[in-house]
C-alpha cells in the first residue's frame, strides 16, 4: 500500500479555507515573536496580501 502525501490525508489542509486560516495563524504568530509586532496587525497583512493575489495549487512532486 502506497502511502497519502500529507496533503491529501489531513483533513485540514484538504480544506483550502481552512488550511489559509491556519496559515495565516502560523506566521503570524511566529513573527510577532521574532519581531515584536502585533499578531493582529501581522494577520492583517498577510490576509490583505492574499486577497490581492489569486493563488495557484501547488504542482505534484512528480512534475517538479
Amino acid at each position: 500500500m502506497a502511502d497519502k502525501p500529507i496533503a491529501e490525508s489531513n483533513p485540514y489542509l484538504r480544506d483550502a479555507a481552512t488550511y489559509r486560516r491556519s496559515l495565516i495563524t502560523n506566521v503570524s504568530s511566529s513573527t510577532a515573536i521574532e519581531t515584536g509586532a502585533p499578531i493582529r496587525e501581522i494577520a492583517k497583512t498577510l490576509e490583505q496580501a492574499q486577497a490581492n493575489r489569486i493563488l495557484k495549487a501547488p504542482r505534484p512532486l512528480s512534475e517538479r
